[in-house]
């Protein structure tokens, strides 16, 4: 790495680098609460006291998804705090911005907005943590780019080609082409690397003139075959890569033997998992970058929460401990409160000096008890650290290694041949689940789904919160094997369908691609349809309050019944589903449940569709509907009941006469809620003995 002379700032680019800042991280602990805030508002001062030119942050700036009001205020408040002013930018931008920021409402830097004042410009790429989701794919970071205090880079939601173009940056006669890519699923970008779908796109003018300086957040540590991005799949082309996601501190750039270029890893900002990489010392990085050449300089973060991690292996200490001793557990528990004693002293002597560090370290201490021994209370021996550590409730953690032993003639466990992972290592939703499937038994095994896209349906509804993933994921498949069997004219026949079923569904896990886009797809359908439920039950609550205000208006005496019929009961005085409507009207309707409700006095009509419970279409729905002759319709066996809520008592609920299932289950529910009724004293369908109901009301009940 060459070295250059920081003092000539003509045309010396100063960047501020840092990743995975996960603001938002614990922010309910009463001690940890505040960490990330404080150390977020000293990574900007450092930018601002250096006079950088840019902040460079490389993913996971928030640590949630979808970050509480109080994290996006505190990041907001900081941006402003020290990113805005008046000193002027010294460097230009060469590139289309319209290709670059393609994906913002407002595609041109920050600070060429004329009505915004920013000092210190910010340019980010998403990370894992805060990727782009929903219907609309948006993420915390494209918050602060509409607000113009960051410029939100590297986005790419193809599934088929990623063409990586650069942000070409120019100070005097120093030229950055800056290349970033937000976080994909590792396999999925692997995928695409080895199948020659990633371009980086150069500059057509003086190629080698320009400093390629690019932006990743992915897992460099291999986690499984195809669960990272080895180097070597990148250019050789570039100069330096800032790689985030991993969080140990290797910020110092060292080189690729094979592609020349060199590695710089900040790692992060906050310890966010108690294990060994998390204990190396935090830093930031300040980057010059004249011509071809750059230097690193390492900036330690004095606000990051000290953080000490050992191990403890009782067998390897049997002077000390004997299994046949009765009072061993007293004698294990007395060394690990000898071993804590002894790194919250080393914790206080490193916090000497520095005033800007948090009082209470983070303390682990890690006892494998493999050899017959026996671990001891954790939470009482947490008790006597509760005002001395951060982390009283995890200061101790025990755990056996598997003993590798052959045995021989029994039975094998599946539950005890999968391996646990160590400490600090994360586990996937879809690993998992791939796991399950393959080790579980025949008659549990998935016939027409791939675990991968089923894994890839639960990681977005436990990560993201999709909750129609894994149903709109269920449907589709579905529906194209239905068409696939139709177009192969496969006869009625159970094992000839299953046969065809696991055919295509073979040919299909050998097609990941296609498989991706399948994914793709009904993610984009659950997304669209929540989209559409949020808007349904916004449409409702303004329908249910107008409802209320004109019950309120029309009926002003019946405020006494509306008072008196309300019940805790599900069917007390008003149903569910029928809110606003006037108390007085007996019987009212209860959604999905087919009934029918009987006209007030003076009452407002409102008509509610109401789906009766329908059940997912099977395969062989699709050939029974063929022989009957029904439409292609039929796939779907969907009811609607149409209830009128405050009806005439000749008016009912419109059932399709051939839905006789939806007929019974109705009638079932019907039955149901009398009984219950019944049950507590309450007769609802009697109107005889009801002092409430005005005259006029009951003369047409009878």
């Amino acid at each position: 790495m060459s070295t250059i002379n920081s003092q000539d700032d003509g045309d010396t680019f100063k960047i501020l680098v840092a990743t995975d800042i996960h603001l938002g991280y614990l922010e309910k602990d009463p001690v940890r609460g505040n960490d990330t805030f404080v150390t977020f508002n000293e990574i900007l001062d450092h930018a601002r006291k250096n006079e950088v030119d840019f902040i460079l942050l490389g993913g996971d700036l928030f640590h949630d998804n979808k970050p509480s009001r109080k994290t996006v205020h505190s990041c907001l408040e900081s941006l402003r705090k020290y990113c805005m002013g008046d000193r002027p930018v010294q460097f230009e931008i060469l590139s289309d911005q319209a290709v670059n920021f393609h994906y913002s409402k407002f595609p041109w830097v920050n600070y060429q907005d004329e009505n915004l004042n920013i000092s210190i410009p910010v340019f980010s790429i998403h990370g894992n943590h805060d990727d782009p989701t929903g219907a609309d794919a948006l993420c915390a970071l494209d918050i602060l780019s509409c607000a113009g205090l960051l410029n939100h880079f590297g986005r790419s939601t193809s599934v088929e080609k990623i063409d990586i173009s650069p942000i070409l940056l120019r100070k005097g006669r120093t030229k950055i082409a800056l290349y970033g890519l937000g976080a994909i699923p590792d396999e999925r970008l692997y995928r695409m690397f080895v199948n020659k779908q990633v371009t980086m796109l150069r500059p057509k003018e003086d190629e080698d003139s320009w400093f390629n300086l690019f932006v990743i957040h992915q897992n460099r540590s291999k986690h499984g075959a195809t669960n990272y991005i080895p180097e070597q799949f990148l250019d050789d082309f570039i100069d330096l890569v800032v790689w985030g996601h991993e969080h140990e501190c290797k910020i110092a750039p060292f080189q690729n033997e094979q592609q020349r270029f060199y590695i710089s890893q900040p790692g992060s900002t906050v310890v966010t998992s108690l294990s060994p990489g998390e204990a190396v010392k935090k830093h930031i990085g300040l980057l010059h970058v004249k011509g071809k050449k750059m230097k690193m300089e390492k900036i330690a973060l004095e606000t990051v929460r000290t953080f000490h991690v050992e191990d403890i292996v009782l067998a390897d200490h049997p002077d000390l401990f004997n299994p046949d001793n009765p009072n061993v557990t007293q004698a294990i528990q007395a060394f690990c409160m000898e071993k804590v004693e002894l790194m919250l002293d080393t914790a206080e002597r490193e916090g000497l000096g520095n005033p800007r560090q948090p009082e209470k370290p983070i303390i682990r201490l890690r006892v494998d008890y493999a050899g017959g021994f026996e671990p001891f209370s954790v939470h009482r021996f947490s008790q006597k650290y509760m005002h001395r550590v951060a982390n009283p409730k995890d200061i101790i953690h025990f755990f056996r290694r598997r003993e590798q032993k052959e045995k021989k003639d029994i039975d094998l466990n599946f539950g005890k041949l999968v391996s646990r992972p160590a400490e600090g290592t994360t586990l996937r939703v879809e690993d998992l689940v791939k796991q399950y499937f393959q080790t579980a038994e025949k008659k549990v095994q998935l016939s027409l789904l791939t675990e991968r896209g089923m894994g890839e349906a639960v990681q977005e509804f436990v990560d993201k919160e999709e909750k129609d993933a894994i149903e709109e994921l269920v449907k589709y498949q579905l529906e194209k094997t239905q068409r696939f069997l139709k177009e192969r004219r496969t006869d009625a026949v159970e094992e000839k369908i299953d046969e065809e079923v696991r055919k295509f569904r073979e040919s299909r896990k050998k097609n990941t691609e296609e498989e991706d886009k399948e994914v793709h797809e009904a993610m984009m359908r659950a997304r669209a349809h929540r989209s559409e439920n949020e808007v349904l039950v916004s449409a409702s609550s303004d329908e249910d309050s107008m409802d209320v205000e004109i019950a309120g208006t029309n009926n002003p005496s019946d405020g006494l019944t509306s008072t008196l019929s309300r019940g805790r009961g599900r069917a007390r005085g008003r149903a569910r589903g029928a809110r606003g409507q006037n108390s007085t009207a007996r019987g009212s309707s209860r959604r999905g449940r087919g009934t029918t409700s009987q006209e007030s006095a003076s009452g407002s009509r409102s008509y509610k569709s109401v789906s009766a419970p329908g059940k997912t279409p099977s395969i062989m729905d699709a050939f029974r509907s063929s022989k009957t002759g029904r439409s292609s319709n039929s796939f779907q066996s969907y009811s609607e009941d149409i209830i009128d809520i405050d009806s005439d008592p000749e008016d009912t609920s419109f059932v399709p006469p051939s839905s006789k299932v939806n007929q019974r289950f109705l009638s079932s529910l019907s039955k149901r809620g009398s009984q219950s009724q019944a049950s507590k004293g309450v007769d609802f369908e009697s109107d005889e003995d009801d002092p409430f109901m005005s005259p006029a009301t009951s003369r047409r009940s009878k």
